[in-house]
């Protein structure tokens, strides 16, 4: 099927040194599309420049064009109109972007690759054309060039798990105590439980759902506390699911004991500190899962209920996960497609290095594994962002661990609030960055350059990405 997709613009101009303090000479500015490619999803599509700082006079900005499989007038058109093969795009004085007008005339057919690349060739004013001197504007669904993105996690108390599609550029959201329970899509009937929020899940003995269950303290997870076996693999094996395998044979699925985790806290930690765990406790229930069909069914009640509710989750191949809310009582909507994204930024519950004991993480990202995404890291070391091209790339580091990325983007270190008070400051780590394979086998180099926002609050997260062709 046919999909639009919108590449959220963005920006990244590299720093230049400011000339000699004579009041007579004027500083160069700086010219740069605000993205390298778009994909199109309307008739008309304003393309913008941007300038550093504001201009100093009126100007204009001359861009070369380059088509592949369409021609000007018949497919598309621009305002200013292209001559020559170039488009001349006038500006005033005082502004920081200008930007012209692409309109599509004729869609491009399922398959075809057709395209339009403007190029700055020129600039009328003292200006530098900057690192994003060509935009490639699409037809059809070909990946995003790159970009830089700032997914919405919600600051210090995390409450979204944000999903990014890096050929798109498209960033989703969804609250993470929305749902408790996700159903496996794929040809086994296995169930995950909610590692966002601590939850842990326990096997009893019982085949009766309306059976009266008692809280039990030992699978609170806490820093250094809880039990490996309560949670799901924290490295993604769909097999070694903390709920047994489904069975077809009823009376071999048993009661779990469910302990439905902690809230995110409800008021702003202190600066350089989180809180996305620091809530209430969300309770406990107790499930009973079977299959009906190709789908299943789900029985679940508080845990001193005699009685009990009954919903049935059906599956659907296009996503992971269904996936459920206990709370609720209803189907909800969390993933993207299973194609249609390849990194996550969340909260998770993991394993404490070289020990069998839970340890809960927040800044975390995990890759689309069974999505068909992988990522691996590289440190600086060994190659510099800029220099690694996609013949670098080892595709044996592409390990089926959708931790890859994790927390190894990031770190902590000691420092000072501005009352002079020890506060634990966050830091994205620049030794390092990662390969990102997506589920199309689209490959890209990505790097964090930030966590923080200018408050030094945690939970604002910040990349770039490039394409490798």
């Amino acid at each position: 099927m046919k999909k639009n997709f919108i590449l959220i613009l963005s920006f990244v101009l590299l720093a230049f040194g400011a000339c000699n303090s004579d009041d007579d000479v004027i500083e160069a500015n700086a010219v740069a599309f605000a993205a390298t490619s778009v994909n199109l999803t309307a008739a008309a599509t304003p393309i913008e420049i941007k300038f550093v700082a504001p201009t100093a006079s009126a100007g204009s900005v001359t861009l070369n064009v380059t088509e592949t499989a369409v021609v000007n007038g018949t497919d598309f058109n621009t305002l200013p109109a292209i001559a020559a093969t170039k488009v001349v795009v006038p500006f005033e004085k005082n502004v920081s972007s200008v930007s012209f007008t692409f309109n599509k005339l004729k869609d491009a057919i399922e398959g075809e690759v057709k395209n339009v690349v403007f190029t700055i060739s020129s600039v009328s004013i003292n200006a530098v054309i900057s690192e994003n001197k060509s935009i490639q504007v699409n037809f059809n669904e070909t990946a995003s060039l790159g970009s830089a993105l700032a997914p919405e996690v919600g600051g210090a108390t995390q409450p979204n798990q944000v999903f990014v599609d890096l050929s798109s550029g498209k960033l989703t959201n969804a609250v993470r105590t929305s749902w408790d329970l996700g159903f496996y899509s794929g040809t086994d009937f296995r169930v995950v439980i909610n590692s966002s929020v601590k939850m842990s899940a326990k096997q009893t003995t019982s085949t009766n759902i309306d059976e009266v269950q008692t809280e039990d303290a030992t699978m609170i997870i806490n820093q250094g506390q809880g039990n490996a076996t309560q949670i799901d693999d924290p490295a993604g094996d769909i097999t070694k699911t903390t709920i047994a395998s489904i069975s077809a044979t009823e009376a071999e699925n048993k009661v779990y004991l469910i302990n439905m985790g902690s809230n995110p806290a409800t008021t702003k930690p202190a600066t350089g500190s989180e809180g996305s765990a620091g809530g209430t406790s969300r309770g406990w229930k107790k499930v009973r899962i079977l299959r009906s069909g190709n789908d299943y069914k789900v029985q679940y009640a508080d845990i001193s209920a005699t009685t009990h509710d009954e919903i049935t989750v059906t599956k659907n191949a296009a996503y992971n996960f269904t996936f459920l809310s206990l709370l609720d009582k209803k189907v909800v909507s969390v993933e993207p497609q299973k194609a249609q994204w390849d990194i996550t930024f969340t909260t998770f519950t993991n394993i404490i290095p070289g020990t069998t004991t839970p340890y809960f993480y927040p800044d975390f990202v995990l890759s689309n594994l069974k999505g068909g995404a992988k990522a691996y890291q590289v440190l600086t070391s060994a190659f510099t962002f800029d220099a690694f091209t996609l013949a670098n790339v080892d595709n044996a580091q592409f390990t089926s661990d959708q931790r890859n990325i994790g927390s190894n983007w990031r770190g902590t270190t000691g420092g000072t609030d501005a009352n002079g008070n020890p506060v634990s400051l966050f830091v994205a780590r620049t030794d390092r960055f990662y390969v990102v394979k997506d589920p199309a086998g689209n490959v890209y180099k990505l790097k964090f350059t930030g966590g923080v926002n200018a408050a030094g609050e945690r939970g604002y997260p910040t990349f770039q990405y490039t394409i490798l062709k």
